[in-house]
């Protein structure tokens, strides 16, 4: 059986307009690195571990507190997977107990703006947002 290639969605492709891309990137082609990053920035704890670590090393049980609603659990995965991604360090200070501190590396720290930009954008168009919800919702129904 033939079958023919879908048309891309009017929009989707560079134009000669379309300068953001750089020579030689293939847009397709890097959706799933972009998508895999947008994902851990945009989980519900990520950013917020990422902002309470904004001004230095912080201990497990700090951020707990810090973290409004967080398990433990979930506080230890979102810090493993951080880690993971290069954006935390994990450092232990031999003790009895042993003293973990957590903090942003430069890569981490790199995410601070881009995240409190995001934030304040959310922030200025709560309302709009809310309102635009709001009118869907009235229609839909």
């Amino acid at each position: 059986m033939d079958t023919a290639a879908p048309l891309p969605q009017e929009g989707t492709l560079p134009s000669s307009g379309h300068t953001d891309v750089p020579a030689g990137a293939s847009i397709a082609a890097d959706c799933p690195a972009v998508n895999d990053v947008l994902a851990r920035v945009g989980d519900k704890w990520s950013m917020q571990v990422v902002m309470t670590l904004a001004d230095g090393p912080v201990r497990f049980n700090a951020l707990r507190r810090a973290i409004d609603g967080i398990s433990q659990r979930m506080l230890t995965r979102t810090l493993r997977a951080l880690e993971r991604d290069g954006l935390v360090v994990r450092a232990v200070t031999p003790s009895v107990p042993p003293r973990v501190d957590y903090s942003l590396t430069e890569l981490g720290r790199s995410l601070r703006e881009p995240v409190r930009a995001l934030g304040a954008w959310a922030i200025a168009h709560r309302a709009a947002i809310e309102a635009a919800r709001a009118d869907f919702d009235r229609r839909e129904a």
